[in-house]
C-alpha cells in the first residue's frame, strides 16, 4: 500500500470515528444530544435553534424525529414518535406563553379546524398557567407517541392526560413549522437548513 492509499484509509477511519461518537449540538449554551429515546424508539435530532422576540433570545428548541425530514409536510407524514424539546433562555410568565402558543396554533390553521381543537387548546393553556412562570434553564417537551397521543412534560413531569388527537400535535408543530411560524430562522433551523 502506497503512502496516498494509507492517508486515504486513515482519513476514512477518522471520519468514521467522528461520526460514531456524535457530539451534542450546542445552541445558546443549551446542549441537544444527537439522539433521544422516546417510547422505545431512538429519535434523531432534526435541527435546533433559538426563538427570538425582537432582539431578545426567549428559548431554544430542538426537534427530534425517527428520520431526518426537511419540510413541514414530510414531518407531518412521519408516523413514529416525535419530540419538540424547549429550554427557556429568560424568565417568562407561563400564562403569556400559553396564550402565545394558542395564537400560534390559530395563526397556522383555518378557523373550522382550530375550533375543533379549542378544548385541547384551553387545557394546554391551563397547563402553562398552573406553572406561573418559567425561568432560564427550565425545560419542557411536547411528545407525539403513536397510540397514546401528545404528552406535554414540564420540568421533567408529564402534565395530565395525553391529548389524543393527532391534529393537536400537528397544530402545535404549526407554531414553529407552519406557514406563519413564530420565528422564520428557528423554522429553518428545526428543518435542518443551514443558517
Amino acid at each position: 500500500m502506497n503512502f496516498l492509499q494509507r492517508c486515504a484509509l486513515m482519513a476514512g477511519a477518522c471520519l468514521l470515528a467522528a461520526t460514531a461518537t456524535a457530539q451534542p449540538i450546542t445552541v445558546s449554551d443549551v446542549k441537544y444530544e444527537e439522539s433521544a429515546s422516546l417510547s422505545g424508539s431512538t429519535l434523531q435530532l432534526n435541527g435546533a435553534g433559538v426563538r427570538y422576540k425582537a432582539v431578545f433570545k426567549v428559548y431554544t428548541a430542538g426537534l427530534y424525529l425517527e428520520k431526518k425530514a426537511h419540510t413541514t409536510q414530510d414531518i407531518a407524514a412521519l408516523k413514529g414518535p416525535k419530540r419538540m424539546s424547549i429550554t427557556m433562555l429568560r424568565e417568562i410568565d407561563s400564562t403569556e406563553l400559553g396564550k402565545l402558543f394558542s395564537r400560534g396554533m390559530e395563526d397556522n390553521m383555518d378557523r373550522a379546524a382550530f375550533s375543533k381543537l379549542i378544548p385541547g387548546v384551553m387545557r394546554m393553556s391551563q397547563i402553562f398557567s398552573d406553572h406561573k412562570k418559567l425561568v432560564a434553564g427550565d425545560q419542557f417537551q411536547i411528545d407525539w407517541i403513536p397510540g397514546t397521543g401528545t404528552v406535554i412534560t414540564v420540568k421533567g413531569k408529564p402534565q395530565g392526560e395525553p391529548f389524543k388527537e393527532p391534529e393537536f400535535f400537528n397544530a402545535l408543530m404549526g407554531i414553529w413549522l407552519g406557514n406563519t411560524p413564530a420565528d422564520w430562522k428557528l423554522k429553518d433551523a428545526l428543518l435542518g437548513k443551514p443558517a
